[in-house]
């Protein structure tokens, strides 16, 4: 089965390298989103977490000898790539929790940026702080999301 999906948006940012994952960025830079999904930003809030879901535009293409890889930080361990962060999977997409720094129209200023210039954004959504001890973090008593109703895929 096949899925077509439209980028929102692109990631701006000066960095000639970015770090390997967002929990170590400090870096800063620009969420760019396309004008017709600008009024989806308007309850987006300084302060605020947002996971950004993004395409691993650079990344080569997927063969099934990356079924299994040696992430750099894991000194010669292989890991099945469903269990790491690589940018090199089957479906080259990426994820990342980003803190807001401001919101001016169409443009999200973020920090703990981990994607380069030009990253394709595919959807943002709310970060919610899971509670370790539930499996029902961000849930109400009457079993919905606080944000949302009922899941609908």
């Amino acid at each position: 089965m096949e899925f077509n999906v439209t980028a929102i948006g692109f990631v701006r940012n000066q960095a000639k390298d970015v770090p390997r994952h967002w929990t170590v960025s400090e870096d800063e830079g620009i969420l760019e989103i396309e004008a017709q999904y600008r009024e989806g930003l308007k309850d987006i809030q300084p302060g605020q977490r947002i996971v950004v879901i993004f395409l691993f535009h650079k990344s080569p293409p997927f063969d099934e000898s990356l079924l299994v890889q040696t992430p750099p930080h894991r000194q010669g361990e292989r890991i099945g790539v469903f269990s790491i962060c690589s940018p090199r999977r089957p479906n080259p997409i990426g994820l990342s929790v980003f803190e807001v720094l401001g919101v001016e129209g169409a443009r999200i200023r973020v920090k703990g940026l981990d994607t380069f210039d030009g990253t394709p954004i595919l959807d943002i959504k709310p970060w919610i702080d899971p509670d370790p001890g539930s499996r029902t973090a961000g849930m109400t008593s009457g079993g919905s999301s606080d944000s949302f109703g009922a899941r609908d895929h």
